[in-house]
């Protein structure tokens, strides 16, 4: 909490009061404010609040944390940067060529949807799920590749506009194909597919990554059907159809945008277009 509220002050004295000491700085739109304050907030929600302990508890809560962190936040966090901003980190000699290769958007878009899709192996979520160092490296790699893939998609910077009105649409409709292989593979499971959702003892150690063991200890817990009342099974179907609702959801909207941004751009275009055939056209002898 203290390290979010940091961030969203020194994020309103850069926008709002340092700004002229950025080239081109000018302060941040109302706009822009609302989204970076919206992002923190959802931030803190889904990482520093009790949901947090949730999603470690249930599957279903952990699905709707990872589809909010990953799909909802990212966007935010881009729209709420003023350009000058984002051009004042990425003129830095080791940051544009790294950002400019790992924002294309085929490489974008395999390297998020790959790495998430590996992660719900159960084999490697279990062991993820175990390891506090492996678990906070694996949800800080997964959110920066998050932020490359929705980059070509949002960024409003002229000199990184990969993606035309149309290729927006498409790359949006991979996205979501890309990332239906792991929701189907967790929805039509008909065994509980992750031990640290299913086996007391590996839920428990998972457990400990948020509960110090001096407090589980003193509790009676035989696993995860304590705190609910649907089965393990159900919980995890739960999550795989969650996490597939709140990606539709977010891409369509998204989609939505997209092509209102590339209608509007056609009708600019050939209102100049008109103009120009207008003026070059031959004028009626007086």
């Amino acid at each position: 909490m203290l390290v979010l509220a940091a961030l969203l002050a020194a994020y309103y004295l850069i926008v709002f009061k340092y700004y002229g000491r950025f080239k081109e700085g000018t302060r941040a739109t109302r706009k822009q404010a609302v989204y970076f304050t919206s992002a923190i907030i959802v931030l803190y929600i889904i990482k520093g609040s009790p949901v947090d302990l949730m999603a470690h508890i249930m599957f279903y809560m952990h699905m709707i944390q990872m589809a909010i962190l990953y799909l909802v936040v990212p966007p935010l966090l881009i729209f709420g940067l003023p350009d000058w901003l984002w051009r004042s980190f990425l003129s830095l000699k080791a940051v544009d060529p790294l950002f400019r290769f790992f924002t294309k958007p085929l490489i974008a878009l395999i390297l998020f949807n790959g790495i998430f899709s590996i992660y719900h192996i159960p084999l490697i979520f279990d062991f993820v799920k175990t390891d506090m160092w492996l678990h906070a490296g694996y949800t800080a790699i997964l959110f920066i590749l998050a932020m490359f893939m929705w980059w070509p998609l949002v960024n409003k910077l002229e000199e990184y506009q990969t993606l035309s009105g149309v290729k927006k649409m498409g790359y949006i409709f991979a996205d979501g194909i890309l990332i239906t292989p792991a929701c189907a593979l967790i929805i039509f499971a008909d065994t509980p597919m992750y031990a640290t959702f299913s086996d007391p003892n590996a839920w428990g150690e998972a457990l400990k990554l948020c509960v110090p063991p001096s407090t589980l200890s003193t509790l009676n817990l035989s696993g995860p059907e304590t705190f609910s009342s649907i089965s393990l099974l159900h919980d995890q179907q739960l999550g795989g159809v969650i996490m597939k609702v709140i990606q539709e959801i977010v891409y369509g909207i998204f989609l939505g945008y997209a092509f209102f941004q590339w209608f509007r751009n056609e009708e600019e275009h050939q209102a100049e277009q008109d103009a120009i055939n207008l003026a070059s056209a031959p004028q009626p002898v007086k």
